[in-house]
Formats: structure tokens, sequence, C-alpha cells
């Protein structure tokens, strides 16, 4: 599903369908219908100011991506929630877990909601989506994956890890909001188109600190409104991120843990190595779309690595 969503964005097919229904519609079945979709997609700004010379083979290109990516949420939905009556109605559930269904069900619906609120935002005036829309909506999809996975984690590992080293335990949850914080600049980035704008490194152009970063003004546009900026922070925090992952694995290596806990250090290692590459790679190349995917499927492996490090690290309950 992410990975759909990443492509619908990177191939521009988001803004295609400017309509909406909470439970879905059948897709264009003959050339009529596709007519009809497609006379409404030429309201649209991006057909206007973008798109003016599409044909409707074109169309159908970037509505079939679109479309997809709608029916596959909607479909993850169903396939939720009727197991979720199941085995509501049939006292299934382990201890406590009815309420973090529930939890999961609140940001699954959320998730969806956002998705619109995304999309209607360039449907009005400029063919752009709101990069804060957008990062909110990635934000929302990590974090109903996140809820997910640590919860099957719970009943794949019922009982914690014996670990006493709290200084390693706080510095694995320091990594998570940086990891979190580099997805969230990952969307800004893209929200903003920035990632086409310095295809160099390590450097940014000629300079290692841009001058529209340097000169801008006022001074907090870099961190939200500037892609010079965006992509600035984008790139300082995956050093950080990186070096953070570093000093957590080296960190393992000093101190006793379990074999499992060895392992998540190492992959954690080798995940984020693989990362910092892709990103280059994504940089240098000026943002193919294989390795864009590849990159944005490399954040959503990082940052589960992330969670199964902080689940094993859990302290035992007094």
């Amino acid at each position: 599903m992410v990975l759909l969503g990443g492509m619908t964005r990177l191939t521009h097919s988001g803004l295609s369908m400017v309509e909406w229904s909470p439970t879905g519609s059948l897709p264009p079945l003959n050339e009529a219908d596709w007519q009809v979709q497609f006379d409404k997609y030429k309201t649209s700004p991006e057909f206007k100011l973008v798109n003016s010379s599409f044909t409707l083979s074109d169309f159908k290109g970037i509505f079939w991506l679109e479309y997809t990516h709608r029916f596959l949420g909607r479909i993850i939905g169903v396939v939720f929630f009727i197991p979720f009556l199941f085995f509501l109605f049939t006292k299934r559930f382990p201890k406590g877990f009815v309420t973090k269904m529930i939890i999961l069900l609140c940001i699954g619906s959320l998730q969806g909601l956002l998705g619109w609120f995304m999309v209607k935002s360039g449907l009005v005036k400029n063919p752009n989506v709101s990069h804060y829309r957008l990062a909110a909506h990635l934000i929302t999809a990590f974090t109903a994956f996140g809820f997910t996975f640590w919860y099957a984690l719970d009943l794949l590992y019922p009982e914690p890890e014996k670990l006493r080293d709290k200084k390693y335990v706080v510095k694995s949850w320091m990594l998570l909001p940086l990891v979190m914080i580099q997805i969230i600049y990952g969307a800004f980035v893209a929200g903003l188109k920035a990632g086409y704008l310095y295809p160099t490194f390590p450097k940014m152009g000629n300079d290692w600190i841009p001058d529209a970063v340097r000169f801008a003004s006022p001074l907090g546009k870099i961190f939200s409104d500037s892609p010079e900026g965006v992509l600035f922070i984008h790139r300082g925090m995956a050093y950080l991120v990186f070096a953070f992952v570093v000093m957590i694995y080296f960190h393992s290596r000093r101190i006793t843990v379990t074999p499992l806990q060895r392992k998540i250090a190492g992959a954690l290692l080798i995940i984020v190595c693989a990362q910092f590459l892709l990103g280059v790679f994504t940089v240098i190349f000026s943002m193919p779309l294989s390795v864009a995917l590849l990159h944005q499927t490399g954040a959503f492996v990082l940052f589960s690595a992330t969670l199964f490090l902080l689940h094993r690290n859990k302290q035992p309950r007094a």
C-alpha cells in the first residue's frame, strides 16, 4: 500500500480522480465511462496548467494507479473490519487487544480521510498537494503500520528480554523520534519536489550550505516551506540517524544482550547503511522511479527495525 502510494506520487497520478466516496465506485467499464472521468479531470488545475496535452490514453495510465491505490485501501479496511467483528463477538481477542484493535480501526479510518484531504488540496488552484497534508498522510500510514507491527510483536514475544542497561534502552528510544522526523522531512522533500534541486553529493551544488539556506528570511521558513531548507535538513538528519544507529550498534557490543537483541542491532546497522546509499543514489541520479521507491521502502524497513529494537529492549514491569 505504501509502495503504491509512493508510485502514485512519483508518477503524478494522485490528482487524476477529482471525486471521492467513502464506499468507492466501479472503475470505468466502457469508452463512454472513460470519457466522463476524463471530462471531470479536465476541470482540474492539473489538466489546465500541466497536462493540457493529455489524451484519453494518457489519462487512463494515471487514473489506474490512483484508482488501485484507493481500492487497495478499502480492501485493507474490509480485511481488518470483518475479522475484527468476528473476534469481537466470539470473544477470541487476547486480554487487552480489543482496545488495541479499536486504536488500529481509528488510525486506519483517519488515514483514509487524510488521503482525500491531501488530494483535495491539489484540486483548487495549485496542481500540487500540500506538503503538510502529504506528510500527515504518510506519517499516519507509518503510524498504522507501527501499531500493527508492535501488537504483532506483543503476540510473538509476550515476555520482555533480560536487559538492565538503561543507557542502551534510552539510546534506543531516542532513535525513534529521529527516524520519524526524518520520514516527515522526506515527505516535505517529496511534496516540494526538492529532491531535484541538487543532484550532487555530499555537497549541495558547490556548497555545504546553499545560499538559499544561509540567507533565508524569515529563518523559520527553511524548516518547513523552503525546498532548499527542507532538503538541507533531510540530508543533515540522514547523517544524524546514521551516526545514532552506529552508536547503538557499538554500545550493544559492549554490554550483555540476548542473541536476538544482538541480531537486531546488527540488522539495523545494515539497513541504515543501505538506506543512506539509496538516498545518495536517489539524489545523484535525479529521482529515478525505481530508486526513489526503494528509498521509500528503505525508510519503512528502517522504521520496522527500530520498532523491533525498542520492543525487545522493553524493560520488564516491576
